[in-house]
């Protein structure tokens, strides 16, 4: 019964030192969602790691060699830019808007993909802009990384995995210190892994999931129409299927993703009527009557997809 008590104890002391270590760390309020986040990585040590990971990527990538497809991904990255960083000094981030050193690069490779590094290191893929079509469908995509970036996701994941090693550690260490076989803990810490990397897959939807709210606000900031969300992603699922189940993905399903766009597009479109020039939502205003009584060419103009 001592034994037993003892180990009662071990694990109380050991349960409040796991959730002391987690309650550590600095909390963030997501810009846009306003979603709070505990981070119990450096900011400085993140963005020197970022940095270097990311010199040493372009130092082996190759370029893209269109010049003209560079120039548009490097003038709709920074357009997207500048109006987070516009939003963010008025919303009382301005002390974010430092530690970003904003780049947009295209490399030559055939993958439909883009990623970003925390301190806005983007890279786009060749491969993708067939799928973009149009500068709006592009800025959807810059978007949804430059949100990556301002919402810390790669510190969120990193501070979610240090905080789990540190789970798995106790855990052993409380079945050894009980009197636990050797085969028990093993199973144990088998099970705790599984366990942990499914929440790190959940928890990697619901980044991907925030990433796309925030990068639709982004791309609306911007000027962009964020409608093409919708007609990008349906480019998207034709293009690719996955018959892995999605509670075992690390982004949500197409479908999925397509749902929850729409949810959020009232709020986006706020921001994008908010960007149009009296002259230019009269002209949009008039634009959707004409199309009731009669259709008309969808056309692309100095990046806004004019239509549906």
């Amino acid at each position: 019964m001592m034994k037993f008590k003892s180990t009662i104890l071990r694990t109380w002391v050991v349960t409040f030192v796991v959730a002391t270590f987690c309650s550590c760390g600095t909390v963030y309020k997501v810009p846009v969602t306003g979603r709070k986040q505990r981070l119990v990585v450096n900011d400085s040590e993140v963005l020197a790691l970022s940095f270097q990971q990311y010199s040493q990527y372009m130092q082996s990538a190759k370029l893209s060699s269109n010049a003209t497809q560079t120039a548009m991904v490097k003038r709709v990255g920074q357009r997207i830019a500048n109006a987070v960083e516009t939003y963010l000094n008025n919303n009382g981030y301005s002390s974010e808007v430092q530690k970003y050193q904003w780049e947009f690069n295209l490399v030559a490779d055939g993958q439909a993909n883009a990623w970003c590094l925390p301190g806005g290191k983007i890279v786009v893929y060749e491969g993708i802009l067939p799928l973009t079509e149009t500068e709006a469908g592009l800025a959807v995509v810059l978007g949804h990384e430059v949100a990556h970036a301002v919402a810390r996701h790669s510190a969120e994941q990193m501070s979610s995995k240090y905080k789990a090693q540190y789970g798995g550690q106790i855990l052993s260490s409380v079945l050894s210190s009980a009197g636990a076989s050797s085969a028990t803990v093993s199973s144990a810490a088998t099970l705790y892994n599984l366990g942990n990397s499914l929440t790190q897959l959940s928890y990697s939807r619901s980044n991907e999931s925030e990433a796309d709210h925030m990068g639709l606000v982004f791309t609306a900031m911007a000027g962009y129409n964020p409608n093409e969300a919708i007609s990008f992603w349906q480019r998207m699922s034709q293009r690719t299927s996955s018959s892995t189940p999605q509670f075992l993905s690390t982004h949500p399903s197409d479908e999925k993703r397509i749902e929850n766009i729409k949810k959020h597009l009232p709020d986006a479109m706020n921001y994008y009527n908010a960007t149009l020039s009296p002259t230019t939502a009269k002209s949009t205003k008039s634009t959707k009557s004409t199309k009731k009584t009669k259709k008309t060419t969808t056309k692309t103009t100095g990046g806004y997809r004019i239509g549906n």
